[in-house]
């Protein structure tokens, strides 16, 4: 199936924006134009499409190559332009040259009309600026009004030789081999401007060719010469395009043409072949993309990049991309993968309910305009941003697997330690990839993931009782069944988890829609729970569902059994195994709830903090702090929502605590070192200079 004008041109502009760097823009756009089945997703297929192999090879080959294809082919028309202008001044002087006083028009025609048809010794004379009998093919298909015009515009003369209404003929084939245009005497700008018009009315420049050339140049065999390929678009010497000649016909006229006018011809001809078929390699690009019915090999849906997609190729990937290379993201999607489900109004109410207690309530603005972006600070490139207070939860719980990923599972070898914290925008980028695939993949049971994305237009119309927001409404599910598809999906829409708007929120719906809002609902001790709490706060359960897979309303190890005292039994659901993240909570100190061993010692020494309802992250760059007890180490801290500026390390040194230094009035310590110390008992933290978190 040949692409629409418009899917190649969309796709064109997509390709531009992603290869200038400009993700807002193409943010944007994805929203207000979204990409369809049948977008152009890469950059080897576009250039293929517009048939520019041959301009994309040149650019490589340049000094300072151009970056995209939209450049490439605008620098292509205007060097196009500028040489046809330059051909066709050398042939209007050199028909000048050779018209004599007795070809001028007869007596009796207006200044400016189209002059007659020379004499026969004159046609011998001036063969080689004659435009050849395929124009009358051309003119043939025309509608009849449109072949006047043609005529009129071109200087053909039919009346004058008798011929029939509407038709153009030509002079016995003994005698006349083509038939001749002979030029008006009007100034180089009028020349210039119908040149131009006439290139235009016969489909240089733009419009389909009439559909027997196509049927000649389709029917072609690749294997075949290029001449022969290319006969229905064959450039004259005055640098136009004549359509329908036959080489036969070509070899004949040209018997006829003298020794030296012969060499002329060589020399021009070949002044003109020189620019094929780099330059003249896009002539075709129009005629193409409308007329052509050559068969061509549609890549299947498997094949797209379904929003933001990045159109690319890893031969030009920027030196900061080729870092990504070595994770395999790219890859051949099944076509089912891609086959979005768009929400519906009853899955819309069950998640607002799920969330937020009813479908008529509404997210709140912190949630609406929180997603994951990173900070620019040296010192804190690892860093997610948090605007206002609110989705805390989400964002700690996301930041914690991003520092897993960055600390213990990159494939740098380079960067040891803190040099991992200094990371490139690729690599952060890759790493928020592979924690939302992470995440999404446990809350699914490791069997299955929904990624929910923004597609830019209403999927339901909302009825009552739902109350519309312009954003669940707006949402189309993604679902796959296999880890690499889910990174490659959250890799094309990254763009909307990390500079969007709505990002926490797309994450929030992905996890409970992959877990399922039933089993959402069965995780919890009471079904009615919501995951988003007062004043906005992220819910214990929403935390646990991102950390563990599960939305258990506890942190304690396994299930606990309480008896009611009538007989009833309460059953208590909390962690069930060692989790890659943990969590560490202030309210243990306050022995408001008992955190587990599976939260405070997991895989990894990265744990999220809940202190006075508000989330953050602590961490450690060595893995060998969990098994090492009675030593002293280094943890690092980040509060996304502190306006932190520079690095806050921490030296915890384990059994030093003395007496005079716990009689200290509790409210004085900072609510970290408390925190602490529900890990490691009696440790003696030390805050660098830095200035203390109360």
């Amino acid at each position: 199936m040949v692409p629409s004008v418009e899917e190649v041109s969309s796709s064109l502009v997509r390709e531009y924006l992603s290869r200038k760097g400009l993700k807002r823009t193409i943010a944007c756009m994805d929203e207000e134009h979204p990409r369809t089945e049948a977008s152009i997703n890469n950059r080897s297929e576009l250039r293929q499409i517009l048939s520019i192999e041959d301009l994309y090879r040149k650019n490589k080959l340049q000094n300072s190559p151009l970056k995209t294809l939209l450049e490439v082919i605008v620098k292509h028309l205007i060097e196009q332009v500028k040489n046809e202008k330059i051909v066709s001044s050398e042939g209007v002087s050199l028909r000048r040259a050779q018209t004599s006083p007795m070809d001028n028009a007869p007596a009796g025609e207006e200044d400016g009309a189209p002059a007659s048809f020379p004499s026969k010794q004159t046609r011998s004379r001036l063969d080689i600026t004659a435009t050849f009998p395929s124009q009358a093919t051309n003119a043939s298909l025309m509608p009849a009004n449109d072949r006047k015009s043609s005529n009129d515009q071109t200087g053909f003369r039919g009346p004058d030789l008798g011929v029939q209404k509407d038709h153009l003929v030509m002079d016995s084939p003994q005698d006349n081999k083509s038939l001749i245009q002979k030029e008006p005497e009007k100034n180089t700008s009028e020349t210039t401007q119908r040149s131009r018009t006439n290139r235009i009315r016969r489909g240089i420049l733009a419009g389909p060719v009439p559909q027997e050339s196509n049927r000649k140049r389709n029917s072609r065999k690749v294997s075949q010469p290029l001449l022969r390929r290319e006969e229905g678009n064959r450039p004259s010497q005055d640098g136009r395009l004549v359509t329908g000649s036959h080489p036969g016909s070509l070899q004949s006229s040209r018997s006829e043409i003298s020794s030296a006018d012969c060499v002329r011809e060589g020399r021009e001809a070949l002044s003109v072949s020189q620019r094929t078929p780099s330059e003249n390699s896009f002539e075709r690009v129009g005629l193409n993309m409308v007329t052509t019915t050559k068969a061509k090999t549609r890549p299947s849906v498997a094949d797209l990049d379904a929003s933001a997609m990045v159109l690319d190729d890893i031969e030009d990937y920027d030196d900061d991309l080729r870092e990504l290379c070595d994770a395999p993201l790219r890859r051949t999607l099944p076509e089912h993968s891609l086959a979005g489900r768009p929400m519906d109004q009853r899955t819309a109410t069950e998640l607002k309910t799920l969330l937020l207690g009813s479908s008529l309530n509404c997210f709140n603005i912190e949630w609406r305009n929180q997603g994951f972006t990173f900070l620019d600070t040296h010192d804190l490139r690892y860093g997610i941003v948090q605007r206002k207070g609110g989705p805390c939860g989400v964002l700690a719980s996301v930041q914690a697997f991003v520092l897993k990923k960055l600390l213990f599972e990159s494939t740098e070898s380079c960067n040891v330690g803190l040099q991992r914290l200094r990371p490139s925008n690729s690599i952060r980028r890759k790493c928020l990839v592979l924690a939302l695939a992470e995440i999404l993949w446990r809350a699914g049971e490791e069997t299955q993931a929904t990624v929910a994305i923004n597609s830019g237009r209403n999927q339901f119309i909302p009825a009552r009782p739902y109350r519309s927001e312009g954003v669940l409404e707006k949402i189309t599910c993604l679902t796959v069944e296999n880890l690499k598809d889910l990174e490659l999906i959250l890799e094309q829409h990254v763009d909307q988890f990390e500079t969007g708007m709505l990002g926490c929120m797309l994450l929030t719906v992905s996890a409970v829609l992959s877990r399922s809002i039933q089993k959402v609902q069965e995780d919890m001790d009471v079904p009615t729970t919501t995951l988003i709490g007062a004043h906005g706060y992220c819910t214990q359960e929403l935390v646990n569902l991102l950390l563990c897979g599960r939305a258990v309303s506890n942190v304690f190890d396994n299930d606990m059994e309480l008896d009611s005292g009538n007989g009833n039994m309460t059953l208590l659901k909390g962690i069930k195994g060692h989790c890659d993240v943990g969590l560490l909570s202030l309210f243990e100190h306050y022995n408001i709830c008992k955190v587990g061993a599976y939260l405070k010692t997991p895989r990894y020494p990265i744990w999220v903090v809940c202190s006075e309802s508000h989330f953050s992250v602590l961490f450690g760059l060595q893995r060998e702090l969990l098994t090492n007890e009675g030593t002293e180490f280094d943890l690092y801290y980040f509060d996304g929502l502190a306006n932190q500026q520079e690095e806050i390390r921490l030296t915890v040194s384990v059994g030093r605590l003395t007496q005079s230094s716990q009689d200290v009035d509790t409210d004085l310590i900072p609510p970290m070192e408390l925190c602490i110390r529900t890990r490691w008992k009696d440790a003696f933290v030390s805050w660098n200079d830095t200035e203390p978190i109360l």
